[in-house]
């Protein structure tokens, strides 16, 4: 299918898009909508940025009573930071569109007293993380028998070990035909496995990764003689890509907090983000990124899966990820929207190893570079 009329949109959603400047579906878009649209049950699976989110908000659009003041559709989300981007996507969408869809976020570390406040004026999509979705659930503060879709983004998360079992029990407050949809970047075997044991004859769509790699993103390592020189080395590359808007990565949360320190202390403009940090803390740390008041994030990768910044130029792994799906994860914060990006990696030796094996599994080529005087070569 080659256009969004063809995929069974109505006019109004194709108009709204059109004001968002897509005129074109994507290819999880061609495939997932019309079976949404169906009432089927899907698992879809295609890469980071290739609009999973609007794949499944616009049969939501579409087939949403609007008349209706019950809520009729639940979005699952692992991150605050994900609930917030799809409920800001869902208002833009209503407005670009006319069709008057409401909706509200529900996330943890908020005052619950406003949630259920907000809940009163019956929104017909709730945006949620699961903690505080499911306690609101047990409140009877959400109506859980009105809902008619259900959709898990994240799904390689939210039906992991940690959180799989909440996700279950609130399924289970639903109706029995409601319709249930798990969207990821990648579901392996195991995250197949629970989400069919979930539905009633799913339909899996998977976009396979002839395209998974950005084209638009190079990709480079440089050589710190030790773990401890890392931030200096990264300190001098910031100066030499002239870095306005990077996001650099660390796995240890210790390491998170003295990086940003050391960087802060050097005057850069650095701030932290990571999974325990409270909502305001993590919210604030973001709004000054966004409008380019702080220059580098200094995130864990939990902490920056899913986020959506635009002008993100570079980023840094000051700690190699656990595999080369998460390194492809990260580096796809960056390169968005047709512009170009640049991913770094910043190892000592014994490394490099590692780097070569994303090579040989992506297809991809890590370019080694040095930096001498404040110049890359």
């Amino acid at each position: 299918m080659t256009t969004f009329a063809e995929t069974g949109l109505n006019l109004k959603l194709i108009e709204g898009l059109s004001k968002g400047s897509i005129t074109q579906p994507t290819e999880i878009q061609a495939q997932v909508i019309p079976m949404a649209l169906e009432n089927k049950n899907i698992i879809g699976q295609s890469q980071t940025g290739s609009g999973k989110t609007l794949a499944y908000l616009l049969p939501l659009f579409q087939k949403i009573n609007c008349e209706k003041r019950e809520m009729q559709a639940i979005v699952l989300a692992p991150t605050h930071e994900l609930v917030m981007q799809i409920d800001s996507q869902i208002k833009i969408l209503a407005k670009n569109s006319g069709v008057p869809i409401t909706s509200i976020p529900i996330i943890g570390d908020v005052n619950i007293s406003r949630q259920i406040e907000a809940l009163r004026e019956k929104p017909q999509v709730v945006v949620g993380s699961i903690g505080r979705l499911q306690e609101l659930i047990i409140k009877k503060k959400v109506n859980s028998h009105t809902i008619k879709t259900i959709v898990i983004d994240e799904g390689d998360r939210l039906l992991d070990k940690n959180d799989v079992t909440r996700v279950k029990a609130v399924i289970k407050t639903t109706m029995k035909d409601r319709q249930l949809m798990v969207f990821a970047a990648h579901i392996d075997k195991k995250t197949l496995a629970v989400a069919k044991e979930l539905m009633v004859d799913a339909e899996v769509v998977k976009i396979e990764d002839k395209n998974l790699v950005n084209a638009n993103i190079n990709h480079m390592y440089f050589i710190a003689e030790s773990p401890r020189d890392k931030v200096d080395t990264l300190r001098k590359l910031i100066a030499a890509f002239k870095i306005k808007k990077a996001i650099a990565f660390v796995n240890n949360i210790a390491d998170i907090e003295r990086i940003t320190e050391k960087l802060q202390y050097h005057h850069y403009k650095a701030y932290k983000i990571f999974g325990r940090e409270s909502k305001e803390e993590r919210q604030r740390a973001l709004e000054r990124f966004r409008s380019g008041e702080i220059q580098v994030l200094v995130a864990s990768g939990i902490a920056a899966r899913g986020l959506d910044i635009k002008d993100v130029t570079h980023v840094f792994n000051l700690d190699l990820p656990e595999d080369a799906k998460e390194y492809l994860n990260r580096a796809g914060r960056t390169g968005r929207n047709g512009q170009m990006g640049t991913a770094v990696s910043i190892i000592t030796k014994r490394e490099i190893s590692i780097v070569k094996s994303y090579e040989r599994e992506l297809n991809i080529t890590i370019d080694k570079k040095k930096i001498f005087k404040g110049v890359i070569a």
